[in-house]
């Protein structure tokens, strides 16, 4: 099932951006970035990993022990490009970790079974 978050017209404005060479405006960026973030939460709920894209936003999501306090043990942190990219199958996981574009933490760390969006 889809979430209607990927197909929100912010995300369609980045990509389209991004296809172009061009930096989407950041209101743009911030709101494709968040609403891919949250069909992300939507399709692997839970609070053992934590998605982070900086500046524009974060989630916990995939299921298993919950993280409470301090530095969380699964940690997922990329650009925005990356994740719209990750997000809407034009990366792939594999290829993403390999080039060094998301860094990962903790064995709970691997989207590549939530990804693409």
């Amino acid at each position: 099932m889809s979430s209607p978050h990927i197909k929100s017209t912010a995300v369609a404005a980045a990509l389209t951006a991004l296809d172009e060479g061009r930096t989407p405006d950041r209101p743009v960026y911030r709101e494709a970035v968040r609403a891919l973030l949250t069909a992300l939460a939507e399709r692997a709920p839970g609070r053992s990993v934590e998605v982070r894209v900086p500046p524009y936003g974060a989630v916990q999501c995939v299921p298993g022990p919950r993280h409470t306090r301090g530095t969380p043990p699964n940690v997922v942190e990329m650009d925005p490009g990356t994740w719209l990219a990750l997000a809407t199958g034009r990366l792939s996981w594999a290829d993403a970790v390999t080039d060094g574009r998301v860094r990962v933490s903790g064995n709970r760390a691997d989207l590549s079974g939530h990804l693409p969006l």
